[in-house]
């Protein structure tokens, strides 16, 4: 499976709560940019899954409508994901080629210094509105591979 993480765009500060923030204009503009550059080089997931948090689920949504992407919200993916849980969830989805999951740090990090086997998450510092793809060739630790990490302003 080709697994995409897209962490959340730029969001806003002042909020009612963590949870409720959205995405700045800055945000919009880069998950903007995210979209057409997924377009541009035919990076189209089966399906993308969503954190439920406001500022993920703006940036999957933008994404998902300029691909025509199918898009599901995921409570699993909310803040504090964990990497077991992640793989378990992945593996259910199987069947699909390629997942995009939009979502958080540290819990990013986390995820992918778990499929790379890395010795710790210190290693990796995923952006905002940065993706990376892994080929995931096993649901265990050390079971992907880094295809590429790109940072927003090189989109």
């Amino acid at each position: 499976m080709l697994l995409y993480l897209l962490r959340h765009a730029d969001a806003d500060t002042v909020a009612e709560s963590d949870d409720a923030r959205c995405l700045s204009e800055k945000g919009l503009a880069q998950a903007k940019k995210v979209a057409r550059f997924c377009e541009t080089h035919d990076l189209r997931p089966a399906q993308i899954l969503s954190s439920p948090v406001r500022r993920a689920h703006e940036t999957a949504l933008l994404v998902s409508a300029h691909l025509r992407s199918e898009l599901t919200i995921e409570k699993w993916l909310a803040c504090g994901m964990h990497p077991e849980t992640a793989l378990a969830e992945l593996r259910d989805r199987r069947k699909h080629e390629s997942v995009m999951i939009v979502g958080h740090e540290p819990d990013f990090s986390r995820l992918v210094a778990h499929l790379l086997a890395l010795p710790g998450d210190d290693r990796i510092s995923v952006r905002k509105a940065s993706l990376m793809l892994l080929d995931l060739e096993s649901f265990r630790p050390a079971g992907a591979c880094l295809k590429f990490s790109l940072p927003c302003r090189l989109m």
